[in-house]
C-alpha cells in the first residue's frame, strides 16, 4: 500500500512539474527598503537573465552576454540605460534618480543593486517598472517594499505599470 501512495503521488508530483514547464511564468521580483539611518533608498531586483538579455537584443538587434564571461563593459552601459528608461521612482511626487550599484548572478537570475540617495523621510513612494514589456508582454513584476516598520507590496503589469504606495 505504502508503495501505491508513493507512485502516486511520484506520478502526480512529475505531472504538476511538467505543467510549469509547458507554461512559463515571466515575473521579476523587486525588494525596496528605506534605509533611514544612511538616508538611501535600496533596491534590489531579480529578473531572469534569459529575458532580460533577450529583450537587450530586441531592443538593440544584437546578441547580448550579461551574466556571462563574454559580457562587455558596453554591454553594462546599455543594461543601465534600458533600467533607466524602464525603471523609475518617485519618492514623495519628486521623480528621484537611481544610480546603478552592482549586479550579480544567481543561477539563471540576475540581481541588480540600485540605489536613491539623499531621502530623508518618505510619505510616498510611485514605483513604474515597465522593465521587459517591449519583449514579454505577460511579463509580471512583484514590488516588496518596507519604509520603517511598514511592509507593503504591489503586482505591476503590462495594463498597470505603476503604483502609488503611501506611508
Amino acid at each position: 500500500m505504502k508503495n501505491k501512495r508513493f507512485l502516486f503521488f511520484l506520478i502526480l508530483f512529475s505531472l504538476a512539474v511538467s505543467a510549469f514547464d509547458i507554461h512559463k511564468f515571466y515575473v521579476s521580483v523587486t525588494q525596496i527598503n528605506f534605509a533611514q539611518d544612511k538616508k538611501t533608498v535600496q533596491i534590489t531586483s531579480r529578473i531572469f537573465i534569459d529575458d532580460l538579455n533577450n529583450a537587450l537584443e530586441k531592443k538593440h538587434k544584437k546578441k547580448f552576454y550579461i551574466g556571462s564571461i563574454k559580457e562587455t563593459d558596453e554591454e553594462i552601459q546599455l543594461l543601465k540605460n534600458y533600467l533607466n528608461e524602464n525603471f523609475s521612482i518617485k519618492v514623495n511626487s519628486k521623480l528621484k534618480p537611481t544610480v546603478y550599484l552592482d549586479k550579480e548572478l544567481e543561477d539563471d537570475v540576475i540581481i541588480v543593486y540600485q540605489v536613491i540617495r539623499d531621502v530623508s523621510k518618505i510619505n510616498s513612494l510611485e514605483i513604474k517598472n515597465t522593465l521587459l514589456f517591449d519583449f514579454l508582454p505577460e511579463q509580471q513584476h512583484i514590488i516588496h517594499t518596507q519604509v520603517l516598520t511598514k511592509k507593503q507590496s504591489a503586482l505591476l503589469t503590462l495594463e498597470n505599470p505603476a503604483e502609488l504606495l503611501k506611508y
